[in-house]
């Protein structure tokens, strides 16, 4: 027996407005530093309709993005061509627009390249998980993410702000993923595989001496600084 049912997963969106190749590999890069874990091994929708009348071949595209360790799942907008190029490939087109949580845009300038996170502040909240965690999960929150579980060994949780968990942290902890230095990390028990702020890590062979302690985390100087509480 089996089933199908709705469901909601957040995934990330690559919104091009440029089609230089160069421009968007550099430009994922870049991101790709401030939260490796984060990015490593993650579904991707490939929004081409800012494109507007400019040409992408979808092949190297899709080369591309696998080179650089993502999953490309699916495609929003484009020609008929690059539809049919994505679909001897094995990229579905959606006729949908996501309502996705996280996007990653990529706009080509002489000049510069905008990567910002597309986000309305005044939208963000925080994310409450009353359930665990458990090995294989990741969790995502645009803001804060509060977690009054355990989060087991093999699972993820990840916020654009502080992450606070009120149990034993098995897992990796990734907070301030889009550059917030500011962000903070605070759990009851750290037993951490991973844990991150703004793209500075240090894992479990650098946290023994903190090893099942109330703790918070934080930047200091660039410095990750781990505080008993």
């Amino acid at each position: 027996m089996l089933e199908f049912k709705n469901s909601t997963f957040n995934i990330l969106v690559l919104i091009l407005k440029s089609s230089n190749l160069a421009e968007i590999k550099s430009t994922i890069q870049e991101k790709i530093s401030q939260a490796p874990d984060f990015f490593k091994h993650s579904p991707l929708i490939i929004d081409l309709e800012s494109l507007e009348t400019e040409f992408i071949d979808v092949n190297i595209l899709i080369g591309l993005l696998r080179q650089l360790q993502f999953l490309p799942i699916g495609m929003q907008a484009g020609t008929d061509y690059q539809h049919k190029i994505a679909a001897k490939i094995g990229i579905p087109i959606l006729s949908v627009k996501l309502l996705d949580d996280v996007k990653i845009e990529v706009a080509g300038s002489t000049e510069t390249v905008n990567h910002e996170v597309l986000v309305d502040a005044t939208s963000i909240q925080s994310k409450l998980i009353t359930h665990p965690v458990r090995s294989g999960q990741r969790v995502y929150s645009q803001g804060d993410l509060v977690i009054l579980a355990p989060v087991s060994a093999g699972a993820e949780v990840i916020a654009e702000g502080n992450i606070h968990i009120y149990a034993s942290l098995r897992g990796r902890a990734l907070a301030g993923v889009q550059g917030r230095t500011e962000s903070r990390i605070f759990c009851s028990s750290l037993q951490a595989e991973l844990i991150s702020i703004a793209g500075n890590y240090r894992v479990c062979d650098d946290l023994e001496d903190m090893s099942n302690k109330l703790v918070q985390v934080f930047l200091h100087e660039n410095a990750l600084i781990i505080q008993e509480l």
